[in-house]
């Protein structure tokens, strides 16, 4: 599947076939993929916990409001945002020359020094582009998914054992669609999401197509 098939035909779904297992070569493939997302600094400031035992992810869906999707998912993935990353360049920048290392070493810890915003800023939008990767990359291998912010996440941190400088960000429920997604609510238009230049220079207009 081409890229902007996968992008296209990418639904939120929320009726999985429970009986879809996912395998470890799976599970590989979709975090692989997923760290190929860019990070500040190349920080990869985020932890991702996959569940795919049946007790657990019910456990999971109960912290998410009984969202079938859930309970059912070949896999649920949390991510969770590392807001510590930059105290320790170490483990991402092990493979990059001794000047590289000394210069980002310094400037990577006095930009997110006694800034706890910045650092959770980074982490959702690492975390952003980290899940939006591994959907595109479930969607490549036949599989769909269903982002979710809707959960406890407190009672998430406490089922998963999350530390605290790892807080959940984003919840992704990946499997077999049993069920095809719901009609898309309709897309706003070019000219309501887009200036050229400037704000509010509308000079696209029309529809934005559906898949």
């Amino acid at each position: 599947m081409d890229l902007v098939t996968a992008i296209e035909t990418r639904r939120s779904v929320k009726q999985f076939d429970p009986d879809r297992q996912l395998s470890d070569d799976e599970l590989r493939q979709l975090v692989r993929l997923g760290a190929l997302a860019p990070t500040s600094f190349n920080m990869q400031n985020w932890h991702f916990v996959a569940v795919r035992e049946d007790d657990r992810k019910a456990d999971l869906a109960a912290a998410a409001y009984n969202q079938v999707q859930v309970a059912n998912a070949s896999v649920v993935i949390v991510l969770c945002g590392n807001l510590k990353a930059h105290t320790d360049t170490t483990r991402y920048l092990r493979n990059a020359p001794e000047v590289l290392r000394s210069m980002f070493d310094g400037m990577i810890r006095g930009f997110y020094a006694k800034n706890d915003a910045l650092a959770r800023d980074e982490a959702c939008r690492s975390v952003g582009f980290a899940g939006q990767n591994m959907m595109l990359a479930a969607r490549a291998m036949g599989l769909d998914s269903c982002p979710m912010i809707g959960y406890e996440p407190d009672r998430v941190t406490e089922l998963l054992g999350l530390p605290a400088h790892c807080p959940p960000l984003l919840m992704l429920a990946i499997g077999k669609a049993e069920e095809p997604a719901r009609p898309r609510l309709g897309l706003l238009d070019y000219d309501e999401i887009l200036s050229c230049e400037i704000f509010g220079n509308h000079s696209l207009e029309g529809e934005i197509a559906h898949e």
